[in-house]
């Protein structure tokens, strides 16, 4: 197999950022063909350029998605950031059943989701708030990769990546499964789980949502990218919504709808721009 040149590259790099928003330097070159090369293997293909016209041209969607499984980078951990959680329980949640309370329809998604710690983790706050009160409780969690929602759908984690998560939620809401444990279903049950790309034009959702975590995603796009996606949440937001983003990241440099609260916490103050 030969190497991958930095024509190839490029082509590919503007392919992901084209159709997925990630937003790769010429420094991933070697990432990009450590991760592609057992495709190319596996389909006999001799360079890279064989293997875009393969990429574009598949009919069936399956090169898309090993692809987008392949290039993606998957890191997180059960209470990762957890100043957001104790912001969540003590301030959001009781400030949207205040404002919302006739309705008891809790509107939460978890953009970008990976593998599942994140939403859980925000599945279990909200089952401890809003328990006994009659409320619909059910969020979404979306994330691009197909690979990375089939092991959150699953929910099931190695014990030694239970560490950070509270002894007492541990025993209550997870089943332990030989080296494993699982999340129990009534979690589980909560949560619905779809493949979803940021770049969708315009994101269409019957009723706008109260809160939505968009953690450590934006780090991959560039800053025009950025501005258009904040925008998109933005326009999916209640008034009085919050927006959740990772530490690593801010909306200093973005004109948006939403406005600084905390650290990597913002909420929507005004109609659309």
């Amino acid at each position: 197999m030969k190497d991958l040149t930095d024509k190839e590259f490029y082509t590919l790099r503007d392919y992901i950022k084209t159709n997925f928003g990630i937003n790769l330097g010429i420094e991933k070159k070697s990432l990009v063909y450590s991760r592609l090369r057992a495709i190319l293997t596996e389909k006999g293909l001799t360079d890279f350029t064989q293997y875009y016209d393969y990429l574009i041209n598949d009919k069936t969607g399956t090169a898309v998605i090993n692809f987008i499984d392949k290039i993606t980078t998957n890191h997180t951990f059960f209470m990762r950031e957890t100043d957001h959680f104790a912001y969540l329980a003590e301030k959001a949640l009781p400030d949207i059943e205040q404002r919302f309370g006739g309705e008891r329809d809790l509107r939460l998604w978890c953009a970008g989701c990976s593998s599942g710690e994140e939403a859980y983790t925000i599945k279990i706050i909200v089952e401890e708030y809003f328990k006994g009160k009659g409320w619909n409780t059910d969020i979404l969690a979306t994330d691009i990769s197909t690979s990375i929602l089939t092991k959150a759908l699953n929910g099931r984690y190695l014990k030694e990546n239970m560490e950070t998560m509270p002894k007492d939620w541990l025993q209550k809401y997870f089943l332990p499964e030989g080296d494993n444990y699982a999340v129990c279903d009534n979690i589980k049950k909560g949560i619905i789980f779809r493949k979803f790309n940021l770049m969708t034009p315009a994101f269409s959702f019957k009723k706008k949502f109260q809160i939505i975590f968009c953690r450590n995603v934006m780090i991959y796009f560039d800053l025009n990218t950025r501005i258009e996606l904040v925008e998109k949440f933005g326009n999916v937001s209640e008034t009085g919504g919050y927006f959740f983003i990772g530490h690593s990241e801010s909306l200093n440099n973005t004109k948006s709808q939403f406005k600084y609260i905390m650290p990597a916490v913002y909420r929507k103050e005004s109609g659309e721009l």
